[in-house]
């Protein structure tokens, strides 16, 4: 069902060029999800460093019964340095055309941390290893689908325990002609209105 991509330019390039004539192979047409991470305010500024390593991902089509399972290559980010209106991507991947209900980020559990100050290590979970966040989208025909997966470390109790969890409002996607020429934003969002939960 998907083609795995390339994340540079020019690889690109050259599957979008492709992109017809493998959809005339296959009988099905295709489009590209980008999926970038970003961390709003919740206690990040406790860390000097908090790396995550996205292992999976795992999407949702509208009129199927099962998800389909996305392998992730190079998915570490290091939180502190995708706060605000930064974000990084993690994965780009070509998948068939049409709605999605949901995307699910897998995590490793070894979450990479250190507290800012010189405060040491601090100790970081996922719970079941995955944030489900429900957020629709659509993979579009000679387009590039953004979905950028807003979590955050929030702290337990009184120690140095954290928990990583989504941000339910800043989860965004957003659309992009893969003929641009101009390079430059998307011509199309949405706002990340949908409620999100951690994965059983």
């Amino acid at each position: 069902m998907r083609r795995r991509t390339l994340l540079g330019a020019t690889a690109v390039s050259t599957v979008a060029a492709l992109g017809g004539c493998l959809s005339s192979i296959t009988g099905a047409s295709t489009g590209t999800l980008a999926t970038h991470v970003s961390d709003r305010p919740g206690d990040i500024e406790d860390f000097e460093s908090c790396v995550v390593t996205v292992t999976e991902l795992d999407v949702m089509p509208a009129d199927a019964d099962e998800s389909e399972t996305l392998d992730v290559e190079e998915g570490s980010v290091d939180l502190t340095e995708v706060k605000g209106e930064k974000s990084e991507l993690v994965d780009r991947s070509d998948l068939e055309t049409g709605e999605y209900d949901w995307l699910r980020v897998t995590i490793d559990g070894d979450v990479d941390a250190t507290l800012a100050d010189g405060g040491g290590d601090a100790t970081v979970k996922v719970p079941s290893n995955g944030l489900k966040l429900n957020k629709a989208f659509e993979v579009r025909e000679g387009t590039t689908t953004n979905f950028t997966a807003d979590f955050t470390p929030v702290k337990r109790g009184q120690g140095s325990t954290y928990n990583i969890q989504p941000v339910t409002q800043e989860v965004t996607v957003t659309y992009e002609d893969d003929e641009s020429t101009s390079g430059t934003a998307a011509n199309e969002s949405t706002s990340g209105t949908a409620a999100n939960e951690t994965s059983a």
